[in-house]
């Protein structure tokens, strides 16, 4: 009989997944209000996304060498108790948006992002192996769907809650003024809020110690001591080929939404001829990562434990539901979203996909990242708002790969599990590197805007690569995914 998924524990842990997105899309807002306000180049900008995902590799590279020395970090101090650690370490970077705020420093403010993003990495490194052995592992990439679809439904709010706060509305052809000081006060309350789940989590029925061999066991089915038994982590294939793939992922994730608005000021024009204005961009820049929200959302269907009719009706009505939710965050942000109905067609695609990929997380990954090059290419040879959709469907199709790439690297890693995910955590640094260099080739006098798209597609064509080479290589340790999930969701 496989475990059921402990309900009450996962929906402790799934509220940090909600404050990883909630700062991250945010910061597509400060890039362009800062520029402005600052008069920066387009890649001095993305140091904004730089500084935050940077700061997830030095997080984790000081685990590693703290582990390496005095043992395991998370063994040592608890799961629960590490996550509680990272929260508190977030909250002391959003203090520092206050003096941020004052002097109108860019140097303070990155510092402060870098800071939130070191406790993330803590966070991260614990709560993800957390998310996929609550329950049977075999739907692990499920449940971190679902977890995933609570950070999206953080990404999809933090946009708008941030441009309010900046530019005093959020309402549509709004005359806002950007206001830097104007940050100080909700990344304040964002640091409090942190600081209390700190003390939640702290106090929960969260397990702070877990079997990892054990669940590797549970992963395999033949050749277990081939996944038991090597060395370290850095000799599974299925790791290594995965750190590059969480990067290339993070990365053209990130650079898709944190370029939008720039590509949107110079390839959209209003009505009265004029360029796309600024404190009109936060809707799409929302939409991008509620699309995230959609995927995730219709990803997460096979963890429920429901007959399979339902889940082929959850399959229909999860995407819809959340899109639901963009609708109705952006009415009540006053809005217009009579733009967005179209995009229900959309969604329509990604749910033809979900379907094709039975659940199986390599071959979800493979069919996704087939579909993020074609939208990406469209994004590249249409123009105006069919351009910007085309690229806003790219978090359609990033949706679940966090969680195909994550449960593809660490299986059958047994005993190094926590060293192997610290490694992956290691990688979203993809997020600023790749963000930057898309902002430098978007110059003129390169690629510009919407050709420095062209990075994004050749983050895919790895991921499809991998999808192919996880596949074998699991097959090669006795562990066979395709017999795992037979019946898909």
């Amino acid at each position: 009989m496989q475990p059921t998924t402990k309900w009450s524990q996962f929906g402790t842990l799934i509220s940090v997944f909600f404050f990883w997105g909630f700062v991250a899309a945010s910061n597509d807002i400060l890039i362009p209000v800062f520029k402005e306000e600052l008069n920066l180049e387009q890649w001095q900008s993305q140091m904004i996304s730089f500084a935050f995902y940077v700061a997830y590799t030095v997080g984790s590279l000081i685990y590693f060498f703290i582990s390496r020395s005095t043992g395991d970090l998370l063994n040592r101090i608890g799961y629960k108790n590490g996550i509680s650690l990272g929260l508190v370490i977030s909250a002391l970077g959003t203090l520092l948006f206050y003096p941020a705020a004052q002097q109108a420093s860019f140097g303070i403010m990155i510092t402060g992002l870098f800071i939130v993003g070191l406790g993330f990495s803590l966070q991260q490194t614990a709560a993800n192996p957390l998310a996929i052995i609550m329950g049977d592992p075999k739907k692990g990439s499920q449940r971190l769907s679902m977890a995933g679809g609570i950070n999206n439904f953080g990404t999809t709010i933090g946009p708008l809650l941030v441009s309010f706060a900046i530019f005093g509305t959020v309402a549509a052809g709004s005359k806002g003024v950007a206001s830097i000081q104007s940050i100080q006060t909700p990344y304040l309350i964002l640091g409090a809020a942190f600081i209390l789940v700190a003390i939640i989590f702290r106090f929960s029925s969260i397990p702070n110690k877990i079997d990892l061999d054990k669940i590797a066991v549970e992963e395999a089915e033949g050749e277990e001591q081939k996944v038991l038994h090597r060395k370290g982590p850095l000799q599974y294939g299925q790791l290594v080929l995965g750190m590059i793939g969480i990067f290339v992922y993070v990365g053209v994730e990130v650079s898709t939404a944190s370029n939008l608005p720039e590509f949107m000021k110079v390839h959209v024009i209003t009505a009265d001829g004029q360029p796309f204005p600024t404190d009109r961009i936060a809707p799409f820049v929302s939409l991008f990562w509620a699309s995230l929200m959609i995927g995730r959302w219709t990803g997460s269907v096979g963890a429920f434990d429901v007959t399979a009719g339902t889940k082929k009706m959850l399959r229909f009505f999860m995407p819809y539901l959340a899109f639901g939710v963009f609708l109705l965050v952006n009415k009540i942000a006053q809005h217009d979203i009579t733009p967005f109905y179209v995009y229900g067609l959309v969604i329509i695609i990604m749910i033809i996909g979900d379907i094709l990929s039975k659940g199986n997380p390599a071959r979800q990954l493979l069919i996704f990242s087939v579909m993020g090059i074609c939208a990406l290419f469209f994004g590249m040879l249409t123009d105006g708002m069919t351009s910007v959709y085309a690229f806003i469907s790219v978090g359609l199709f990033c949706s679940t790969l966090w969680p195909c790439i994550f449960t593809l690297a660490i299986a059958g890693l047994g005993k190094h599990t926590n060293r192997g995910s610290s490694f992956l955590i290691m990688m979203i640094m993809g997020g600023g590197i790749i963000s930057l260099l898309q902002g430098y080739l978007a110059s003129d006098e390169l690629l510009g805007i919407q050709w420095s798209y062209l990075v994004g597609v050749a983050c895919f064509a790895y991921l499809a690569f991998y999808a192919l080479r996880a596949k074998a290589l699991l097959k090669a340790q006795g562990i066979d995914y395709d017999k795992q999930v037979s019946g898909g969701h």
